[in-house]
């Protein structure tokens, strides 16, 4: 073998080599893909697809049900009542962004009257209420009222830092008008740093053997940062002769995935 070919081998397998690099840098991202919460694949850390491990979804199987206390409608005016769903989530990191559910409402003989659909967030680990306003029911009166998800619930994991940050007191809590159109004032204070907005705020009333008395909603469009704000609830009539209201719960409700630290 002469020495130019000698020289010619070396300069081709040279020219191989580099190729061969530059081909492989090029190729081995395509083969070598890391895992992803996005990739429609178990891998990684993940304990299902796409959920689990370090992925922000939780797993069906990781999820505990939302348990339903009990729902209740409650006499307004004639042919107007508001209905209410007393939740429970105890998955204590995880909340639902959205969810659709729906009242059903059924007189003495459990006759079919009417329903009422809407959406919801579920925050994490708490009781909440769902609260549906002014519903119609004409001459029927709703003995029965059910509430349901109509959706398979999906489950964000809800970081410990956010919960804590992100919380509302309640303050003093009065009681005005009793026997012609009751009023129950308070106080909202927003003791993060940080905006909340969109905060529904449900009061229920209990008697002095724990019976649900009634209940009424109020609307925030924001409480800034370190903030108070007044919260009041009114219904048109008294409760009746003889009721005697023994504690007031109030329950403040906000959507945990729509605030944010800024």
């Amino acid at each position: 073998m002469t020495w130019a070919l000698k020289r010619q081998i070396i300069y081709l397998l040279i020219f191989l080599a580099l190729f061969g690099g530059f081909g492989f840098l090029i190729i081995y991202p395509h083969f070598n893909v890391a895992p992803t919460c996005f990739d429609n694949k178990q891998n990684g850390t993940e304990l299902g697809v796409d959920c689990g491990g370090g992925c922000a979804l939780v797993c069906s199987f990781q999820a505990k049900s939302i348990n339903v206390l009990w729902a209740r409608s409650f006499y307004v005016v004639d042919g107007r009542y508001n209905a209410v769903a007393y939740l429970e989530n105890p998955n204590k990191n995880a909340g639902v962004y959205k969810i659709h559910y729906k009242f059903r409402f059924a007189d003495k003989d459990n006759l079919y009257i009417g329903s009422r659909e809407g959406d919801t967030f579920v925050p994490p680990g708490k009781r909440f209420a769902v609260f549906e306003p002014a519903i119609s029911t004409g001459n029927s009166l709703p003995v029965f009222t059910s509430f349901e998800f109509t959706q398979t619930p999906t489950w964000v994991v809800v970081k410990k830092k956010k919960i804590n940050e992100f919380t509302l007191t309640i303050g003093d809590t009065t009681i005005s008008n009793i026997n012609i159109s009751p009023i129950i004032s308070s106080t909202l204070k927003n003791n993060s740093l940080f905006p909340i907005p969109e905060v529904k705020t449900v009061v229920i009333l209990y008697d002095d053997k724990g019976n649900v008395i009634n209940a009424s909603s109020t609307y925030t469009d924001s409480i800034a940062g370190g903030a108070t704000v007044p919260v009041n609830f009114t219904w048109p009539q008294s409760f009746g002769a003889g009721v005697t209201i023994a504690k007031k719960e109030i329950i403040p409700l906000f959507n945990i995935f729509s605030v944010k630290f800024k």
